[in-house]
């Protein structure tokens, strides 16, 4: 039995991550999307990117993707594959005084492990647990005894962990997915932009006759630096135009589209 829990822990430690100088997150995906607190990646500024620490000592840049500062949620992602993801549970399933474990970096100890009991599950809001938590474990993952995600730790209050529940995580990913964007492509970064992996059939980037390995520049004559901006562009286009920059295929030239925005999808991959 102690064999089996400590093989629990230990894959919730690889997939623990640090974010930034002490917060924790998630690897969510293989892919290196990792999900946190919007507070823990507050310092990623303009530029939308912080450093990320996995459990082997690699360091990454972690791309912030979308922030939801009232559900205090962000989803990241870095350049890699491969990750040992973290399995995801059901918060709704727990019971009061049900064994859970938090993983995180507490203090600045890496991959830091404790275990607590359930105090009370709000199932709008929160996972409240009588376990012990400091600065550091912020981001990381509170999971069931079999090892399954059903919250990320959020704060402490009145001596009571509070960790958001697994099922709002997974709203927040739908909606990153949904109609956030509207611009209808999925992209990825890379040196000279954003490259367009696939166009979203009858959405506005597909009206506007993008295709699949142009590579998006920018917009209104402002440089991509990171997805950050591009989801800024859509955001202010919103149920309207929105100029985009970009290069098609071996061609140094800088093309312009104006493209007429709808409800649609944007994803980044």
């Amino acid at each position: 039995m102690g064999a089996a829990f400590g093989d629990i822990v230990e894959k919730l430690r690889r997939s623990t991550v640090q974010v930034g100088r002490g917060g924790s997150g998630v690897i969510w995906a293989p892919d290196g999307t990792i999900v946190t607190n919007a507070h823990v990646v507050e310092g990623a500024g303009r530029s939308g990117v912080v450093d990320v620490e996995l459990w082997d000592g690699r360091r990454l840049p972690g791309e912030v993707l979308r922030r939801d500062r009232r559900r205090d949620l962000a989803v990241l992602r870095i350049e890699t594959s491969g990750l040992l993801a973290a399995v995801p549970g059901d918060a709704n399933a727990l019971r009061v005084g049900e064994l859970v474990i938090a993983v995180g970096n507490p203090l600045g100890f890496i991959g830091a492990a404790s275990t607590g009991v359930v105090h009370k599950v709000d199932n709008r809001s929160w996972v409240v647990s009588q376990l012990r938590l400091a600065p550091g474990n912020s981001g990381g993952p509170l999971a069931n005894s079999r090892g399954e995600v059903v919250g990320i730790n959020t704060m402490i209050a009145g001596g009571l962990a509070f960790a958001i529940p697994s099922h709002s995580v997974t709203q927040f990913l739908s909606a990153q997915n949904k109609a956030d964007g509207g611009l209808g492509v999925v992209v990825r970064p890379i040196a000279a932009g954003l490259i367009i992996l696939e166009v979203i059939p009858r959405s506005p980037a597909h009206r506007a006759s993008l295709l699949q390995g142009d590579v998006l520049v920018g917009a209104g004559g402002e440089q991509f630096q990171s997805i950050h901006d591009l989801a800024i562009a859509i955001d202010v286009s919103r149920e309207g135009t929105l100029e985009l920059q970009f290069r098609r295929g071996a061609s140094p030239n800088i093309r312009t589209v104006v493209v007429q925005m709808t409800a649609a999808t944007v994803r980044a991959a």
